[in-house]
């Protein structure tokens, strides 16, 4: 297993939420092996399927990826290109959005032949190259939440493989609620049963805990000694106490504990460097950040332009592709 990103298991967590058919395409060629997981979606026209579809990367971070160079990566990369290429118009495939993986760089590797946009830094803390991560990577400010609130009382708990995530769950949707957050982030329970069922030796669960209670969760995955910060939870009534800082804190220590060397917290809601939620996670990472690229790619030009017709929408359009864009 490469990542958890690019394994198959992943794509079919997010059938339903994409509304589509996860699907894992491989080249492999005297230049070399290249793999890729992805969603292939109906093209819907007026609520009546089209037989056109496009592709997307799964919740997260993913794209094609390099598993092996035989003689080099732009030869590689030009033949993936050219057999996916392929792929795409025998599947009737017009368009493709790619959400490039921050850790693996593929962005740049596939740069040539997708049209990609830096969006955003995301933000790691480094646990191999310091001893005292918290120390390292975690802010002033940081470390003295972390203080006040172990002050007040909070413990944490860490669980790897656990049997059961139920209290999390009640703590996830908690937290939707409170942020109104888009039904597309409120995944159902077939999604946590499946993370359970095809994940359990990759979860990580944290706790905070007051007062013998559980008041904060975060479900997090764990793959070749890289802790993803996945999903999180906290009880509104004690949000005062800043239990979200405990939790990061408690999966560095278990982390440098375990031999893990990366956690990896992504980004923002946004691509502001004031954006909130990449405030609070860069007080995580003062000294690690990765690049989140994007990648765009129109596969036939010609079902392209008629679909942006057919929907009224336009090709100048930012949002990707056009014709998916809500009025």
């Amino acid at each position: 297993m490469t990542d958890i990103y690019f394994e198959m298991n992943y794509g079919k967590l997010y059938e339903s939420v994409e509304d589509g058919i996860a699907t894992k395409w491989r080249y492999i060629g005297k230049e070399g092996t290249v793999s890729h997981l992805f969603i292939k979606r109906d093209i819907l026209i007026d609520k009546e399927e089209s037989g056109l579809y496009d592709i997307i990367t799964p919740y997260g971070y993913g794209g094609p990826v390099i598993e092996e160079v035989k003689t080099s990566k732009n030869e590689l990369v030009a033949a993936f290109n050219k057999e996916f290429g392929k792929y795409c118009k025998e599947q009737n495939i017009v368009s493709e959005f790619v959400r490039f993986h921050p850790l693996f760089n593929n962005g740049e590797d596939f740069s040539a032949i997708y049209d990609s946009d830096y969006i955003r830094d995301t933000v790691g803390t480094n646990l191999k190259d310091c001893d005292d991560p918290v120390q390292f990577e975690f802010s002033k400010r940081c470390r003295k939440n972390i203080r006040q609130a172990v002050n007040k009382g909070i413990s944490w708990r860490v669980t790897k493989s656990p049997d059961q995530i139920d209290g999390f769950i009640e703590l996830y949707y908690s937290t939707m609620d409170r942020n109104k957050a888009d039904d597309y982030y409120y995944f159902d329970i077939e999604y946590f049963s499946n993370c359970l069922n095809w994940f359990k030796d990759n979860l990580l669960y944290v706790e905070a805990i007051f007062e013998g209670k559980t008041i904060a969760g975060g479900l997090y995955f764990v793959c070749n000694k890289t802790i993803h910060i996945h999903l999180s939870g906290t009880l509104p009534e004690y949000l005062y106490l800043s239990p979200a800082y405990i939790l990061r804190y408690a999966a560095a220590l278990w982390g440098k504990e375990n031999g893990c060397e990366m956690i990896h917290h992504g980004g923002g809601r946004s691509n502001d460097r004031d954006d909130s939620l990449y405030v609070f996670k860069k007080q995580f990472g003062i000294h690690t950040s990765f690049k989140f690229y994007v990648g765009k790619k129109i596969w036939n030009k010609e079902r392209y332009e008629q679909l942006v017709a057919i929907t009224n929408t336009t090709t100048n359009s930012t949002f990707f592709p056009a014709y998916r864009e809500r009025k």
